[in-house]
Parts: C-alpha cells; structure tokens; sequence
C-alpha cells in the first residue's frame, strides 16, 4: 500500500535553476492524482547555463523502487534508456521508464551555437523544451520526490554557477536518499545491485559518517519531511536537527549555504 498522502507545501511553488535556464513549477497531475510528484519542466535551450553544460550528458541512474514518467509538452527531449537515446516530441505522448532502467534525460541542444540536432517537420525553433515528469508512489522513505529534486538542483547550481567541484560522495549521498543510484558499466555482473550497494556504503554509510548529509535546511522547503527520511538512517539521524554540522562536506558548502 503507498503512502497516505498529506497535503503538499510545495504545491504550486517554483523552483528555479541554472540562473533562470531551467524551470521546474510544481504542480497536480492532470491525469493521475496518485503521483507522488508531478513537475512541469522548461528548458531554455539558447541559456547561456544551459548551453554551457549541454554537451555534458548527466549521468546514468536508475530508480528501484519508482516508476517515472516523461511527457512532452513543447519542443524536444532527449532521452537515453539502456544505451539507446529517443528524441521525444509531443505526439510521442507518456513514457515510463521502469525501475532499475538506466537512464538519463538531457538537452537535445549539444554545441555551444545552439544549434538543434537536426531539422524538424512541425517548425519547432529549438528555444525551449517544456515536459511533465512525474513519479510513482511508493512505501520507501529514501525516494524521488520534491525534498529530493530541491536538493540537486540547489547541488547543481553550487557545481554549475558557483563553479564548484563536484563531489562524488556527495552526489551519491543525494542519490541514495532520493532512491537513485549511478549506473556502472554494462559489463560489470550483476551491475545494478552492485551499484545499489555502492550507494548505501559510500553515499549513505561511509558519507554519513564523514559528514555528508543528503539535504540541507536552507534549500529544502520541508524541512520536517526531510528530518524523517534522515531520521531513518542512523547515519543521517545527526544532521535532522540543525541542517549543518561543522565537519565534512558541510563545513565546505558553510559559507555558500
């Protein structure tokens, strides 16, 4: 059975990214109520933030415990599910991406010219992209939702527009906690479990005891939700409290946070 749904403190707010590149507003979803959260996404493919990462393909992941769903509403998206990219238009309608499929979804805009990858028949100019993304409900504390996504957005703009490095740990300890693991290479047996491993030793166990936490007060808008999935891990039960402590990866992030 999922979780009983409460009511949502980030319903109709938005979140903001990549200095204006990336918009994500929060919404109900039109067809599904029982979404665990429902975003309407724009992409401003000619930003300049946008631009500048656009030949870097985010990473590989996966979601064992979640469905997750891509819709088109304008424009163009480009999707990689298992090695094999799909370039989705809004005549594609709803696509699921299953849990444990590796995945990625990035910009179909890759040079710094902002030029689209090729012609298209329906007239679209390759300014922007806007799609729904949603996700399954689940029993899991450690999932995708908005505590998540408000997390690595906030990350990305640190990596992005602040410039800094990132940091692996970190990464993953935001991933764990978001029910999402980094894919290892295909050739590696039994790669997903693997993987799912990696994260909760080095993301959640190794990362919790360095210092690492998953979420962080200033850039979560609830907070007390965040409190319970960090109470759920021994690991992560210190950092419920306060948001920060002074060691590790938060007394590096202190003075921008």
């Amino acid at each position: 059975m999922a979780t009983v749904k409460r009511p949502d403190p980030y319903l109709g707010k938005t979140i903001t990214a990549f200095e204006g590149g990336i918009i994500t507003r929060i919404i109900d979803h039109p067809h599904d109520s029982s979404r665990v959260f429902a975003y309407e996404v724009t992409f401003y493919l000619r930003h300049p933030r946008v631009l500048a990462v656009a030949a870097q393909k985010p990473p590989l992941h996966f979601h064992p415990y979640q469905e997750e769903y891509i819709e088109v509403l304008e424009g163009r998206l480009a999707v990689e599910i298992e090695g094999v990219e799909h370039v989705l238009a809004p005549k594609d309608g709803e696509l699921k991406v299953r849990p444990w499929c590796n995945h990625r979804l990035y910009s179909p805009v890759t040079d710094l010219k902002g030029e689209v990858k090729e012609e298209f028949d329906d007239g679209w100019n390759g300014e922007k992209t806007v799609f729904l993304l949603s996700g399954e409900d689940t029993d899991e504390m450690f999932r995708l939702d908005t505590v998540f996504f408000e997390n690595w957005y906030a990350y990305q703009d640190l990596v992005v527009v602040k410039g800094e490095k990132i940091d692996l740990i970190q990464v993953m300890s935001m991933f764990d906690a978001g029910g999402s693991y980094l894919s290892l290479p295909s050739w590696i047996p039994f790669g997903r479990t693997v993987a799912r491993g990696l994260g909760i030793v080095v993301g959640r166990w190794i990362g919790g005891l360095l210092g690492y936490q998953p979420f962080f007060q200033k850039w979560t808008t609830d907070w007390d939700l965040a409190c319970d999935k960090m109470d759920m891990s021994i690991f992560h039960r210190r950092f419920a409290d306060g948001g920060t402590i002074e060691s590790g990866i938060s007394s590096k992030y202190s003075e921008l946070l």
